[in-house]
């Protein structure tokens, strides 16, 4: 942390069914680009946009943890298990200022998300709530938009947790996708044996 300003922590949210190494990539050329102190990976509780995955919260905080633990600049929040209702962002973030007093909040999202950002639950405050980085995606225009503050280069990652799942349900190799602790969460809890190959 710089003397002069307070602590910036990223808030990076997810389903985490699995978390990949793209969520990886993104933390931590975030927590460089951006000077992060931290970046906490927060599984999504209760969708609010999409069915329930049948993977458990509890398990999907297995796997989070699994894929931040070794680096410092890192950290899992389960946050959202003790907000009621729906997952909405906004109720994340005001949660997690009230936890953090004093901690500048960073959301990072891609740019794929961005395009959508109107559409989501108070969307209006979110830049009141945190400042946005977003991540350029291909396809996505990367033309200014006053409610984002940075920009994050990464590399493209074209991994998805859908393609997880697919692969570990066909046998087929995924290991260097998620990592190996990951990797080997998937296979002690058994995960996505029975997942369909799309």
């Amino acid at each position: 942390m710089t003397a002069n300003r307070p602590p910036r922590i990223g808030v990076l949210g997810s389903l985490c069914n699995p978390p990949h190494i793209g969520h990886r990539i993104l933390a931590l050329e975030a927590a460089w680009q951006l000077e992060l102190d931290r970046v906490l990976l927060v599984p999504t509780a209760r969708p609010a946009h999409r069915a329930a995955p049948t993977e458990s919260f509890a398990t999907r905080m297995l796997l989070a943890a699994a894929a931040v633990a070794g680096d410092a600049a890192l950290a899992v929040s389960s946050i959202e298990a003790d907000l009621p209702g729906p997952s909405y962002t906004s109720e994340t973030l005001r949660a997690l200022a009230g936890a953090n007093p004093g901690v500048e909040l960073v959301l990072l999202i891609g740019a794929d998300q961005l395009a959508t950002l109107d559409d989501w639950h108070d969307a209006p405050v979110l830049p009141s709530l945190a400042r946005l980085a977003v991540a350029a995606r291909p396809g996505f225009s990367t033309v200014d938009d006053p409610r984002v503050s940075r920009w994050v280069t990464m590399p493209a990652i074209g991994i998805s947790s859908s393609l997880v799942r697919s692969r570990v349900g066909a046998g087929q190799p995924f290991r260097h996708l998620v990592g190996d602790a990951v990797a080997g969460a998937i296979d002690a809890e058994g995960l996505y044996r029975g997942t369909v190959p799309s």
